[in-house]
């Protein structure tokens, strides 16, 4: 089965701070903000939606399309694209812009600033759909250009390929008329707790409303698992105990690649939703959303122990 994977690409470039931003920032001096931090490290770490969940994917033996735009720094990426095996049909390189990129910046306190430049993910992918055969494809709409997001979703409905619906990160930017118009048609909608509420107060849904909209809503809850909510049953899935939980960052994304590995087995949504909370344990283990890695023994051997 083919998998489209729409979202951003990015790099992560994370700086450690050792003092705490509080003894450097003056309240009453706070509307003429000037400070500059003296950083004890810079490491830069692949990442953003797509490129998370096609990582995760690939970890799972699938070769996914990433339909996305990245930039003239791109090299770095791509080389790990290339080690994966994955395809580049779907990325659009932008030699005028830089690849999108988040610089946080995280003191002793664990507080952090941080900056986002979206480069190339201002300009859409825009990918051609020729050679894909639509009653083999599943795609996912994560967040990134919106619109990609948008145009994307439509042409799904409108080509009748299967596909989530993950709007995450950007829901702020989306209308409701906009997340009605995704939701409405699409195989699942995916959110955490906090990403729903926002989606209901933007359209003035209630989880009934769309529940009529979509097939299935799968809600997250970080610590607290999964909600699985179809038309006729719910189901809570619990998450995978992991070795050592040392960063959440790019659960939500691996949590994602799981659920879509089910879907290609053609695995019940339950057991889809499992594999989807297995992965995510393997993530949390290691800082960074691309850090980790596992085989497919191991990935069933966790598989079996949570779940049987």
């Amino acid at each position: 089965m083919t998998i489209l994977i729409s979202g951003s690409l990015a790099y992560d470039r994370i700086m450690d701070f050792p003092g705490k931003f509080s003894d450097h920032i003056l309240p009453d001096k706070i509307h003429i903000l000037n400070v500059s931090f003296m950083v004890n490290s810079l490491t830069e770490r692949c990442g953003g939606t797509a490129g998370n969940i096609a990582y995760n994917l690939a970890l799972l033996e699938e070769k996914p399309y990433v339909l996305a735009t990245a930039g003239k720094d791109f090299g770095t990426y791509r080389e790990r694209f290339e080690k994966l095996g994955l395809p580049f049909d779907g990325i659009v390189e932008l030699h005028e812009e830089f690849t999108a990129s988040c610089y946080i910046t995280t003191d002793k306190s664990n507080c952090q600033i941080t900056g986002f430049n979206p480069g190339a993910m201002k300009f859409a992918s825009l990918f051609q759909f020729e050679d894909i055969k639509k009653e083999e494809a599943l795609a996912i709409i994560s967040p990134g250009n919106l619109e990609d997001m948008i145009g994307y979703c439509n042409y799904y409905k409108t080509a009748g390929i299967s596909h989530i619906v993950d709007p995450g990160q950007q829901i702020p930017w989306l209308s409701g008329e906009q997340l009605d118009q995704m939701i409405t048609g699409s195989t699942m909608f995916i959110s955490s707790d906090y990403e729903l509420e926002m989606v209901k107060k933007a359209t003035g849904f209630d989880i009934g409303d769309l529940q009529e909209r979509t097939e299935i809503i799968i809600t997250t809850f970080a610590e607290e698992g999964s909600l699985v909510l179809s038309r006729d049953k719910e189901e809570k899935i619990p998450v995978v105990t992991a070795d050592e939980v040392k960063d959440p960052t790019g659960a939500g994304d691996a949590y994602r690649a799981g659920l879509i590995k089910g879907m290609v087995m053609k695995k019940d949504i339950t057991t889809s939703a499992k594999m989807g909370a297995t992965c995510a344990s393997f993530c949390v283990e290691y800082n960074g959303t691309q850090e980790h890695r596992f085989t497919i023994d191991a990935f069933w051997d966790r598989y079996n122990q949570a779940f049987q």
